[in-house]
């Protein structure tokens, strides 16, 4: 049996030491950050990726050694279990292949085939397997026995072919070859539910669909199961093409057990049983493994995109500590106004109506400029949701009235805003607000800190997966916190600013520490170095070790606290500081001193040449900020809904998701164009992430709109030219594309008010129209 320890290894391309060194310290209570980051000497380099897969399987592959355990504690207990079997169990890789083994011996309700056996049938069964040349009828006419239930010929027949089937369909080496058989030939056919059209019209494209089912695309394949679970669709597996497909499948059966057409008695018995295993027992079995199959892979490549998105927003370029003012739009309830200072703390709200019905437009102006001016506000940050482009056209009126102010504006992702202003924590933080204006004060804080801000809400409310509801739930929010935790360590954390959710998302804490810190710095005011961290409540010294890193204090008394330097490290600093003569304070940001060290001549038993470098790297730029320079989109003027579209047009535009067919952008009208993957490069995209993540700024081009399905195809091939469209063939109408914070599935009606929810990812459905919109829709779906 392969150990634990080499079939990671084996996986990750690296050595069994290092693998056995992670594991250790993940046993011993160690943070995949904190591994990554302060323990590279014992790892030998392995970076969060690998760690995170290794982190993964070791809890799959520990499941799959208890699941051995017990498989072999029961096959022993029955008395069954011979040195082969156990060689068998002791080698299976995966849960499938130990299951497949398990079966045959796995206790299960009383079957037909064991009332048979029961009955004494099973040497009939055997008889006629293993010698066609038997008269089937002469052959069971020495097993009737009304006292066992076995009155008849055709009643001992019966329970031989039950006996037989059931042998069929509980062969481990056969299953698993039918299993990839049907996996690599299969098709996966779909029709609509007779009366259901209508209901599902959004599922219209497979209504009559067939594809092989390992070919299947994720964003397919979840909307599949969707219709499926709704009622619209009924999803069948067929065995492949040609009138017979199934015939491929009854022969290896047969070739399997040595049943064979030759014109003998018992032959012509035995193919009915072979053709009865496969029809009742193995296709009913093998269609429920391949379409969990083709689920589970759906779902992980569903939750790998939410999670490569996630992280893309969440590293997500920082205005900083600006005085900023956050801006809700709306129309008829008004504009709602937060003013909040370089840290975030709210200092002023109002209401504002420049909008129809009351028109108040200069009041408006006044009142934001008045309270930029007093609260000296550099940033103004707007929702982008409904009345976003109204709402920017006055902020720009007002930048342009009184330029002294000299003022900034952005029109941020306001996804997940209101339901953070509905949460507890939102009723905690800002309990004197309105729940209207607690949303104000989250776009203007998302503005200055996208990170600090988002750890707020529910990863799933953030809105960049596709699908996010149809997968499953727990592994999605394993993978999601996964990235969270990656990317507020990789930031680092201010210990005297940090919110409880950011706090509890840093390397060995967790909300109940979180809260500690939080009241320690309340009653006693701001930390003054990372070592007061000892004395917070059930901070003990392994949470110390694994949290302090992480955690930056830029203005106390001890100037490494500012950086990503471990206070474990420390004395590596002072043995620099020695060989330089220079001061801290000094040497902070001498590139020239630092670049002449040898890191070699600073190494110990301890600290090796991984750590030395990330110390004089951090002496160098203390604290360093890895996401991207601040910068904005700047929308196109008079470019404010999609009837100002027009095909040719080149805009500016921010991405807003990233699914495998395509990226949606939003160019600033309330509803995201699509780039087809085939559009995104000049050059062969496999994979859209390779060019572009969410908050990504581009410059894209105008190909086709469709207002009444309200869908934007865009390029970023700027030199490509627009087809005109064609209209629909008679018979075919179209279908509208999701608008923001709608599911595909979503009835129109059933939509929310654009911008105030979550922005999902949306699967078109394609077009049966011609022309560019239904081209590079209808790839979409066949991406």
């Amino acid at each position: 049996m392969i150990s634990i320890t080499e079939t990671i290894s084996r996986e990750l391309a690296v050595r069994a030491a290092q693998v056995d060194a992670a594991i250790r310290l993940l046993d011993e209570g160690a943070t995949v950050p904190f591994i990554a980051r302060y323990r590279k000497e014992v790892t030998d380099g392995l970076d969060d990726a690998q760690l995170r897969h290794l982190d993964e399987r070791l809890g799959y592959l520990r499941e799959l050694a208890e699941r051995r355990a017990t498989v072999l504690k029961s096959i022993a207990e029955q008395g069954r279990l011979t040195d082969s079997l156990r060689a068998e169990i002791e080698a299976a890789e995966s849960k499938q292949r130990l299951e497949d083994l398990y079966l045959p011996y796995k206790p299960k309700r009383r079957t037909k085939a064991q009332i048979a056996r029961e009955a004494g049938l099973e040497p009939l069964a055997s008889m006629l397997l293993g010698d066609p040349a038997r008269d089937p009828e002469g052959a069971a006419g020495g097993f009737v026995d009304p006292a066992k239930g076995v009155p008849d010929v055709a009643a001992a027949l019966e329970g031989a072919r039950q006996i037989l089937m059931e042998r069929f369909a509980e062969d481990p080496e056969l299953t698993g070859r039918l299993r990839e058989y049907l996996w690599e030939q299969g098709r996966l056919v779909a029709a609509v539910v007779p009366g259901k059209e209508q209901e599902g019209a959004k599922f219209s494209d497979y209504f009559d669909y067939r594809e092989a089912i390992a070919r299947i695309p994720s964003h397919r394949a979840l909307a599949l199961f969707r219709g499926r679970n709704l009622g619209v669709l009924t999803l069948e597996l067929i065995a492949g093409d040609g009138d017979d497909p199934e015939a491929v499948c009854r022969q290896m059966i047969a070739t399997h057990f040595g049943v064979a057409q030759r014109g003998r008695p018992a032959d012509a018995w035995l193919a009915e049983t072979v053709r009865k295993a496969w029809r009742v027992k193995l296709l009913t079995r093998l269609d429920l493994d391949l379409k969990g199959r083709l689920l589970e892979a759906a779902e992980d490549e569903a939750i790998r995109v939410f999670g490569r998105n996630l992280k893309a927003l969440l590293l997500a370029a920082p205005a900083g500590r600006l005085p900023t003012i956050g801006l809700d739009p709306a129309l008829r309830t008004g504009v709602k106004v937060a003013v909040v200072d370089g840290t975030g703390r709210v200092a002023a709200t109002a209401t504002l109506y420049p909008h129809a019905p009351r028109n108040q437009w200069d009041a408006a102006i006044a009142a934001l400029a008045e309270l930029a001016r007093t609260h000296g506000v550099k940033l103004i940050s707007i929702g982008n949701g409904t009345a976003s482009r109204e709402t920017d056209r006055l902020v720009r009126d007002l930048i342009r009235r009184h330029p002294e102010l000299g003022l900034r504006s952005l029109i941020v992702n306001e996804a997940g805003a209101s339901v953070y202003s509905a949460s507890a924590l939102a009723s905690h933080e800002l309990p004197e607000l309105d729940v209207s204006l607690r949303g104000a004060v989250s776009i203007a804080r998302r503005l200055q800190d996208p990170l600090a801000e988002l750890v707020k809400i529910e990863p799933k409310a953030i809105g960049v997966g596709q699908y996010q509801h149809d997968v499953n739930q727990s592994q999605l929010a394993r993978t999601l916190d996964a990235v969270v935790e990656d990317c507020v360590n990789a930031v680092g954390v201010d210990l005297n600013t940090a919110s409880v959710p950011l706090l509890s998302q840093v390397s060995g804490l967790n909300r109940t520490i979180a809260e500690n810190i939080v009241r320690r710095r309340e009653e006693q005011g701001a930390f003054a170095n990372r070592a007061a961290l000892k004395g917070v409540p059930r901070l003990g010294d392994k949470t110390f070790q694994l949290c302090a890193g992480f955690l930056r204090v830029p203005d106390g008394d001890e100037p490494l606290d500012a950086s990503a330097v471990h206070p474990e490290a420390y004395p590596v600093v002072r043995r620099i500081l020695a060989t330089t003569n220079k001061g801290l304070r000094e040497l902070i940001g001498d590139s020239a001193t630092l670049r002449r060290l040898d890191p070699a001549a600073f190494t110990d038993d301890r600290f090796g040449l991984p750590t030395v470098r990330d110390i004089l790297a951090e002496l160098e730029k203390p604290g360093r900020d890895p996401r991207p320079e601040f910068k904005t989109a700047a929308f196109l003027d008079g470019v404010e809904t999609l009837a100002d579209l027009k095909p040719g047009m080149v805009l500016e535009g921010t991405v807003t998701n990233v699914t495998n067919f395509g990226a949606f952008v939003d160019v600033g009208v309330h509803q995201d164009g699509l780039v087809h993957i085939s559009a995104l490069a000049e050059r062969f995209v496999k994979d859209p992430h390779e060019v572009v993540k969410s908050g990504d700024l581009v410059r894209v081009k105008v190909l086709e709109v469709d207002q009444a399905r309200r869908r934007i195809a865009l390029t970023m091939r700027l030199a490509d030219r627009p087809e005109p469209a064609q209209p629909e063939r008679p018979g075919e109408p179209g279908q509208a594309a999701p608008r923001r914070g709608q599911r595909p599935d979503q009835p129109q009606a059933a939509a929310p008010r654009a911008g105030r929810n979550d922005r999902r990812a949306q699967t078109p459905s394609p077009s049966p129209a011609a022309g560019t919109m239904a081209a590079a829709f209808a790839k979409a779906r066949k991406t």
